[in-house]
C-alpha cells in the first residue's frame, strides 16, 4: 500500500465523494457534531480507495490487488470480524453506531475496480449502472446517517447523485481522455456517438461544430432532468441536511448552466464555480429555490 499517498484526515475536508465533487460541497462545517467524525472516516476511505484506482504510477495487477485489500477488509466488518487496518477499525466502529450497510461501501470499491479496468461505455445503461455503485452509495449512507432512509428519499438521492456524477463527466471530457495512458477514459455512450457521428478522434481533436453541440447538449439537458427529478429531496429533508443539499443541487445547477453556455466547448471553457456563482448558490439554498 506504500505506492500510494494517504490525503491526510481533516475536519477542513469533510467533502464526501467518489469524484472529489469540487464543485458540490456535500458535508461541510453544516454538519451537525455528532456526524462529524462519521462523515470523515467514510470520506478518507472513499478517497483513498479512488486515488489507488486513479493516483500515482501502480499497474493494473498493483491497483487491483490493493483495492481487494479494501474490499477484504469490509467483508470482514460484513461478518462481524474485526478489521486488521486503523482505517477500517474506525469505519467499523461507524457501521455499527449508525447502523450503515456496507453493501454501499462494497459497491464503491467496485466502482473503483471498474475505473481501472474500464474505460469505455457501451450504452447509456452501461453508464447508469456505473454511477449506481460510483455515485449513489454516498447520497444513500448520508441519508442513512440522518435517519431518513425512506424509499422515496433514496430515489430522489439517487436521480441526485447520479446527476452530478454525469455533469461531472461533461465537464471533464478533456480531463479524462489523458487518465488511463493512452487510452484515455471516455464516459459518453459509445452507441451514442455512433449514431451523432462523433469519434473518439473528434473528441482529441476537439471538434466543434453543430452536431457535436447537438449531442453535447442532448447529454447535458438529460443530466439536468435527472437533477430536476431529485430536487424535491432538498425540500422534504429538514434543517442542516436539506439547506446543505439544496446548496449541492444549486451547484450542479450552475455548472449544468455552464455547461449549456459554453456550447459543448468543453475544452477551453471548462466549468468552475467563482464568488458570483456561490453567492448564487446560497440565496437559491436559502430561499429553497
Amino acid at each position: 500500500m506504500q505506492a500510494f499517498s494517504k490525503p491526510a484526515q481533516s475536519q477542513a475536508s469533510l467533502t464526501l465523494a467518489k469524484t472529489h465533487y469540487e464543485n458540490f460541497p456535500v458535508a461541510s462545517l453544516l454538519l451537525p457534531a455528532h456526524l462529524r467524525h462519521a462523515v470523515t472516516v467514510i470520506y478518507q476511505f472513499a478517497r483513498e480507495a479512488d486515488d489507488i484506482a486513479d493516483e500515482g504510477d501502480a499497474s493494473e495487477a498493483q491497483r487491483l490487488q490493493a483495492l481487494q485489500s479494501y474490499e477484504d477488509e469490509l467483508l470482514l466488518i460484513q461478518a462481524y470480524i474485526r478489521p486488521s487496518q486503523p482505517l477500517f477499525l474506525e469505519l467499523q466502529q461507524v457501521i455499527r453506531t449508525h447502523k450503515l450497510d456496507v453493501e454501499l461501501l462494497l459497491d464503491l470499491i467496485q466502482a473503483f475496480k471498474q475505473d481501472v479496468v474500464k474505460t469505455r461505455y457501451g450504452n447509456f445503461d452501461e453508464v447508469l449502472d456505473y454511477c449506481r455503485r460510483s455515485a449513489n452509495p454516498v447520497g444513500r449512507l448520508m441519508l442513512q446517517l440522518y435517519g431518513s432512509d425512506t424509499p422515496q428519499h433514496r430515489f430522489w438521492s439517487d436521480q441526485i447523485c447520479t446527476a452530478l456524477q454525469l455533469i461531472n463527466f461533461y465537464q471533464d471530457i478533456a480531463i479524462d481522455l489523458k487518465k488511463h495512458g493512452a487510452t484515455g477514459r471516455i464516459y459518453l455512450s459509445q452507441d451514442e456517438m455512433q449514431a451523432a457521428g462523433i469519434s473518439e478522434q473528434d473528441l482529441r481533436l476537439q471538434r466543434l461544430d453543430n452536431a457535436w453541440e447537438t449531442f453535447f447538449m442532448h447529454n447535458v439537458q438529460r443530466a439536468e432532468r435527472m437533477l430536476l427529478s431529485g430536487k424535491p429531496l432538498g425540500l422534504a429533508l429538514p434543517g442542516r441536511i436539506g439547506f446543505e443539499l439544496r446548496m449541492m443541487i444549486a451547484g450542479g445547477e450552475r455548472i449544468l448552466h455552464q455547461l449549456k453556455s459554453c456550447r459543448g466547448d468543453i475544452y477551453h471553457h471548462r466549468p468552475t464555480l467563482k464568488a458570483y456563482d456561490w453567492l448564487l448558490i446560497l440565496l437559491k439554498a436559502l430561499f429553497k429555490q
